[in-house]
C-alpha cells in the first residue's frame, strides 16, 4: 500500500509549522477518517472533500481512507487544511502523480462546488514553503500576497477542477504578480486644521518623533481624538523588513487586503468595550488582537478607564518587551506587539472637573474614583501626559491654520533617519525601544543636562522606569532640534511632559 503526501501548514504565532498529510487507502470497511488531533472544522473537511469529488465525477473507493495529520502532537486548527486533503486524497487515488504533488506545499478552503475559497496565513505560509524549497498552491484570490515570498512557484487555483487539469497537462495555471505598492501618501486629515492647541500638537510630534506612548487628558469636545486620528500622517512609511512582519500578523488574522503588504503603519482605535482576549489576543484558536495588529504602529484608546480593567493591566508587559504570548494548557503562541499607545480621557466621569459651572455635585470625589480605575504601574509606561484645554469659540474661529501635516511630518522623518543612522539596522527601530546598554552609548547627556534629570528624578520621585523614559523623550527632542547631544533644555522640556499623577483639573 502506498501512502500519498502532502505538505501544508499550521500556525503558532506568525511562524508557519510544517504539517504533512498523509493519505493510506486499504482494504477494509468503507470508511474516510482524519486522524492527527484535527479540530472540528477539520475534522469536517472530510464532508467537503467527499462533496466536490463527487461534484468532479469522482467517488471514493470503497475502502478506508485514513488521512493523517503529522506531526501528530500539534493541534490543526482551520479550514485551510480541505486543499491539501483532497490532493493527497487524488493522489492516492492515482488521479494526480504523487511525485508531482509532493513538491508542493497547499492551503485552501473548499467549497462543495470545487472553487477554492481565501483562508488566513498565506504570506507565512509562502515564506514556510520557500524555506522548504516547495511551491505553493493557494486560492486564486491569494496568489498576489503569495507572491511577495519571490522566487518560488505559486499556482493560484479558482478550483479543484483547474488543479487537476494543471497537473494532468490539459490547462495552465498563469502565475500570479505581486500587487503593485502605491505611494504611501497620507490621505487623512491634516494637522492644519486642529487650531490652537499648540502644546498638545508640539506633544504630539515628539511622540511620532521618537514612538512614545502619549496620554491626553481633557474635558469631552475639546481635540482628544482629532489630534490623535492626525498622528498616522506624521509617522513615515514602514521599512520592508518592518513591512513584511506586519503584513505576516494581517495575514494570519485574515486581514490582509488584496495581497497588499502593508507600507504605513497600522492605526487601530478599538472600542472601550473590547475585551482582555480582543485586545492582547487569544479564543480558541488564539488570535492575534489589537496589540499585535497595531505592530509597528498606534493603538488608540479612546475613553481609557472605560476599558474593563483586567484587559488594561493586561497591556503592562507587552508594553515593555514588544511581545504578546498566550498560554494555553498544551502550548504557547506568541504574536509580535511593538506598538505606540496613545490614549485619551476624560478627568472623570462628568467630565467637566474643574469647571464650576459645569461640574458635578460629588466634585472632586468623582474625579479621584474615575482616575483610580487606571494603576500607577500603567501610568508610569506613559511618557507624556498633557492636558488638553478647549480652544475658546472666538479663537477658535479667527486663528489661522497651523503647520500642515506634510510639514510636520518632514522633520519627524529628519528625526527618524538621525535615531537608524544611530542605531543602525539591527538596533532598535526608534528612541522609545532604546533600553540598556545602546541607550547609555547614545543617549550623549552634557552635564548641566545629567545634573537637572538626576535632581528632578529625586525632587519629583520618578521610579527607575519614569526616569529612563524621560531621558529618551528627551533624546527624541534633541534629534528634532538636530543636536547630536542632549542638552538642559531637552530634559526640562521631557520633563514638563511627565507624568506626575492625572490631572485634576483642566
Amino acid at each position: 500500500m502506498t501512502i500519498s503526501r502532502v505538505a501544508t501548514f499550521a500556525f503558532a504565532g506568525i511562524e508557519a509549522v510544517p504539517v504533512e498529510v498523509q493519505v493510506q487507502i486499504a482494504p477494509g470497511l468503507p470508511a474516510f477518517l482524519v486522524v492527527g488531533l484535527p479540530d472540528k472544522a477539520v475534522a469536517e473537511s472530510k464532508e467537503r472533500v467527499r462533496a466536490v469529488l463527487t461534484g468532479l465525477g469522482l467517488s471514493l473507493p470503497p475502502k478506508r481512507v485514513l488521512v493523517n495529520l503529522a506531526p501528530a502532537d500539534i493541534a490543526k486548527e482551520g479550514s485551510h487544511f480541505d486543499l491539501p486533503i483532497a490532493l493527497a486524497v487524488l493522489a492516492a487515488m492515482e488521479v494526480l502523480p504523487r511525485e508531482e504533488i509532493a513538491g508542493y506545499a497547499a492551503l485552501g478552503e473548499l467549497s462543495l462546488d470545487g472553487a477554492v475559497q481565501p483562508v488566513a496565513g498565506v504570506l507565512p505560509a509562502a515564506l514556510g514553503a520557500s524555506a522548504r524549497d516547495l511551491g505553493l498552491i493557494c486560492p486564486a484570490a491569494q496568489g498576489g500576497e503569495a507572491a511577495w515570498a519571490g522566487s518560488i512557484e505559486v499556482l493560484a487555483a479558482p478550483d479543484l477542477l483547474a488543479l487537476v487539469n494543471h497537473f494532468r497537462g490539459t490547462q495552465v495555471l498563469t502565475p500570479p504578480e505581486p500587487p503593485r505598492i502605491e505611494p504611501g501618501a497620507w490621505k487623512g486629515p491634516c494637522l492644519s486644521e486642529v487650531k490652537g492647541h499648540e502644546s498638545a500638537k508640539r506633544a504630539l510630534e515628539i511622540a511620532a518623533a521618537g514612538g512614545h506612548n502619549l496620554l491626553m487628558v481633557g474635558p469631552p469636545g475639546s481635540g482628544k481624538s482629532m489630534l490623535a486620528q492626525r498622528l498616522g500622517g506624521l509617522l513615515p512609511d514602514l521599512t520592508p523588513a518592518e513591512a513584511l512582519e506586519v503584513s505576516m500578523v494581517h495575514s494570519v488574522a485574515g486581514l490582509l487586503e488584496g495581497g497588499r503588504l502593508i507600507m504605513r503603519p497600522p492605526f487601530r482605535d478599538p472600542h472601550h468595550s473590547a475585551s482582555q482576549a480582543a485586545l492582547i489576543g487569544g479564543g480558541n484558536r488564539a488570535k492575534p488582537g489589537e496589540i499585535s495588529l497595531s505592530h509597528n504602529g498606534v493603538l488608540f484608546l479612546d475613553e481609557w478607564p472605560e476599558f474593563p480593567r483586567p484587559a488594561l493591566e493586561a497591556l503592562r508587559q507587552p508594553m515593555e518587551t514588544g511581545r504578546a504570548t498566550i498560554s494555553r494548557a498544551n502550548h504557547h503562541v506568541s504574536y509580535p506587539a511593538r506598538f505606540q499607545c496613545i490614549a485619551a480621557m476624560n478627568p472623570c466621569r462628568c467630565g467637566y472637573l474643574g469647571d464650576g459651572a459645569r461640574e458635578c455635585g460629588r466634585a472632586p470625589r468623582c474625579g479621584e474614583d474615575y482616575q483610580m480605575r487606571l494603576s500607577g504601574p500603567l501610568l508610569d509606561r506613559m511618557d507624556l501626559t498633557i492636558e488638553v484645554v478647549p480652544v475658546p469659540p472666538t479663537e477658535l474661529s479667527r486663528a489661522p491654520a497651523g503647520e500642515t501635516t506634510a510639514t510636520v511630518a518632514a522633520r519627524v522623518g529628519a528625526a527618524r533617519a538621525r535615531q537608524r543612522s544611530r542605531y543602525g539596522t539591527e538596533g532598535p527601530r526608534c528612541n522609545a525601544a532604546a533600553e540598556g546598554v545602546v541607550l547609555e552609548r547614545t543617549l550623549v547627556l552634557d552635564g548641566a543636562a545629567r545634573t537637572l534629570a538626576e535632581q528632578a528624578a529625586e525632587r519629583l520621585r520618578l521610579s527607575s522606569r519614569g526616569f529612563t523614559r524621560t531621558l529618551r523623550v528627551a533624546r527624541t527632542i534633541a534629534d528634532l532640534g538636530g543636536s547630536p547631544g542632549v542638552m538642559r533644555t531637552h530634559v526640562a522640556e521631557a520633563l514638563a511632559f511627565r507624568h506626575r499623577g492625572v490631572p485634576a483639573k483642566v
